[in-house]
């Protein structure tokens, strides 16, 4: 907050005034926002731990801060997080991964996907390997798996 205020070119009599009011009237608690940007980014934008320790770390919270904050975060629904956005992005049918380039393809690019939005790269190797070999299968035109039905 003062690098902010500072940068906007306040004095630095106004900067510390004002970090002073907000200290005492507690909106300066770090943990607080830590705890509370963590919830909230995991939640609602499905952001995994990496990628909220690197938006922590800008915010200029302490490593111990974020890490604490980082904690409250449950492996399974990190997992089921990044289940859910892989299966979103997964554009191919079993049929078609049967096809090494398009398998390797499809790979690389729910890989990439994870890795940008933050997941740890276990995670990610478990959760890609799950969604390929859980692919839906194509359907027929008449919406059954066999073309000698219908």
């Amino acid at each position: 907050m003062r690098e902010r205020l500072l940068s906007r070119e306040f004095s630095a009599d106004e900067v510390e005034q004002t970090l002073r009011r907000l200290d005492e009237s507690g909106l300066l608690d770090d943990t607080e926002f830590a705890q509370e940007w963590v919830r909230s980014r995991h939640t609602h934008s499905g952001r995994g731990r990496l990628a909220l320790k690197r938006e922590l770390r800008t915010k200029g919270v302490d490593e111990e801060t974020a890490a604490n904050a980082l904690a409250q975060i449950d492996p399974d629904d990190e997992r089921a997080n990044a289940l859910q956005l892989a299966q979103k992005k997964l554009r191919v049918s079993a049929e078609d991964l049967e096809d090494r380039e398009v398998r390797a393809k499809a790979h690389r690019r729910l890989a990439g996907a994870l890795g940008r939005r933050g997941f740890p790269p276990d995670l990610i190797g478990s959760v890609v390997k799950e969604v390929l070999e859980n692919a839906p299968r194509c359907e027929n035109e008449t919406g059954l798996d066999d073309p000698k039905v219908g």
